[in-house]
């Protein structure tokens, strides 16, 4: 480094050294800056002067404050042998990441051996955690406070025991407050005084903590020698009454959990398969190649990231026309090229579309290789909604969700308010005489089969935040697919949509108790024997085509 950028150091360091010496500690404890302790820190050897320093830090009002303790004890503070520089340092292969302390400018990386990590024993580091966690539960940010709280959970000690009260004292979110609560509870529960203890159960009224849960578990339990844990039969009472609520609790949101995770899994398929309904309904053509679309869909998000690689957040927004874009035209080309020779010999067309699908699966892996590509999820994608404890929702999954009724309706839109949704509709009523009023089948069965494989598309985009994407990405859903547009009826999205959720929460509640392999077959059998019972679905669609 220049002199330019030492000497100012230097000078800092020094005068920071004179000032200390020349006045008291607690002088020290009342005016010093925060440049004044981070020299003061660098210079400082004794454990005892670094006692001080660090009360000094939780105590100022700069934010720079709580980075440094946490680097200090997370064993990253470290100085400068040149200068005395108080610096952050990380290690990355052989050498040691810098940043200054004060400026936060980065030094890029230096030799170990010309830097001297900061040395703190067990004692500082015990005070840290407790001026961290206070520091940390009187923040401004919410999410920072509940992560605050939600640490003294895991960290039963009963010195925190003052910190949660002073903290309870301000706090007004309710989820804090819980969280303290639970907090304070688990060091209740450990207390040797009994009216402690009933105090702590009395306190988890409401809980969904799941450590209290284990705690009170622990607190019936026999040890070797035949006597419970819980010495007090009166708190064991308590304790028993309260984890039979908190089970409930459990019960209740693990079924709602359950049911979100069912929703959307029927979300997914409802976008794997209205497509599909719409090809199968018009067209009468069974397309195994329907997965495909799918993968390729799947595969222009992750082109898309290629080729926006800075502006991630927004590459859904753009993956989604191009997905559509790029299955449709890739349907149009197969209906134009293939299935408009085979129409009338469903079999044919059956063998035809399931070559065109292995086709297509080895074109993907020429191309991008056989290995899964992982596509990157947008932080507005990422993480969960907590709504308690014992049910957490995904917002990737929230937003499919969403998403899919979006396409649902656009879809529905397309087919009763538009000109070509209305030639659509005249083709799967009567083609025959569709054909006659002048209506170019031909053409809209190839719009048609865009559409659908186009809606695939859109789907293989939604698929890629959930799961790897791989050549055979489409293989896992094509028999979804259609067992739900079977299930259904033939053609009828509100039918999709229905059989689409029904299966989705149907296999998310089979799961758990038979498997996830049991699960489809109990599913399958169950509409082989529905379909024997109802031929055309649950809600077949009614036309002169139909009929024949």
């Amino acid at each position: 480094m220049n002199n330019c950028i030492r000497v100012p150091a230097l000078i800092g360091t020094v005068l920071a050294v004179l000032w200390s010496m020349l006045l008291p500690q607690t002088a020290l404890a009342l005016e010093a800056s925060f440049e004044q302790n981070v020299a003061a820190m660098a210079a400082a050897k004794k454990m005892r002067d670094k006692e001080t320093i660090i009360d000094n830090l939780a105590a100022s009002d700069d934010p720079r404050a709580l980075q440094v303790l946490k680097a200090l004890k997370a064993g990253e503070l470290y100085y400068r042998k040149i200068d005395r520089a108080l610096v952050f340092a990380q290690r990355q292969d052989a050498k040691m990441h810098i940043s200054d302390v004060l400026s936060a400018a980065d030094w890029g990386l230096v030799k170990k051996s010309t830097i001297k990590k900061i040395s703190i024993n067990n004692k500082l580091r015990n005070q840290m955690r407790a001026l961290l966690a206070e520091r940390m539960l009187l923040h401004q940010d919410n999410s920072i406070r509940l992560k605050a709280a939600r640490d003294l959970s895991k960290n039963i000690d009963a010195k925190n025991h003052a910190i949660i009260d002073r903290a309870l004292a301000v706090e007004q979110d309710s989820k804090v407050i819980e969280a303290l609560n639970n907090a304070s509870a688990l060091i209740g529960l450990q207390s040797p005084i009994e009216a402690d203890r009933l105090l702590a159960i009395i306190k988890l009224a409401g809980s969904s903590n799941t450590l209290a849960m284990a705690k009170l578990a622990a607190m019936m339990e026999l040890d070797d020698s035949g006597a419970y844990s819980e010495p007090s039969a009166k708190v064991r009472v308590a304790a028993a009454a309260q984890l039979k609520k908190m089970k409930g609790s459990a019960t209740f949101f693990a079924f709602l959990e359950n049911l979100f995770f069912g929703v959307s899994y029927g979300s997914v398929l409802l976008l794997a398969a209205v497509g599909l309904a719409i090809t199968f309904g018009v067209m009468g053509v069974i397309n195994m190649a329907h997965g495909e679309m799918i993968m390729l869909g799947a595969y222009t998000t992750y082109v898309v990231q290629l080729i926006m690689p800075n502006f991630i957040e927004y590459s859904l927004l753009v993956a989604v026309p191009a997905a559509f874009l790029v299955s449709g035209a890739m349907g149009v080309l197969i209906e134009r090229t293939v299935i408009r020779h085979l129409y009338g010999r469903p079999l044919e067309t059956l063998l035809a579309t399931f070559g065109i699908s292995l086709v297509l699966q080895q074109l993907v892996r020429s191309v991008f290789t056989p290995l899964n590509k992982s596509v990157i999820t947008p932080q507005w994608l990422s993480g969960s909604m907590e709504i308690n404890g014992f049910l957490s929702l995904t917002y990737n999954r929230m937003y499919i969700i969403v998403f899919s009724i979006i396409v649902l309706l656009a879809l529905i839109f397309i087919l009763k308010k538009t000109f070509v949704g209305l030639q659509m509709r005249a083709v799967t009523q009567n083609r025959a005489m569709a054909n006659s009023m002048g209506i170019r089948a031909g053409w809209v069965d190839a719009l048609t089969f865009g559409l659908g494989s186009g809606v695939a598309g859109i789907a293989g985009v939604a698929l890629s935040q959930l799961t790897n994407v791989g050549p055979n990405l489409g293989q896992a859903y094509i028999i979804d697919s259609f067992m739900v547009v079977v299930f259904g009826g033939v053609g009828n999205l509100f039918g999709t949509f229905f059989a689409a959720l029904s299966l989705g929460v149907a296999n998310k509640f089979i799961e758990p108790v038979a498997g996830a392999v049991l699960a489809k077959i109990i599913v399958l059998i169950f509409i082989v024997l529905f379909i024997q019972w109802r031929p055309r679905g649950l809600f077949a669609i009614k036309g002169r085509f139909v009929e024949d």
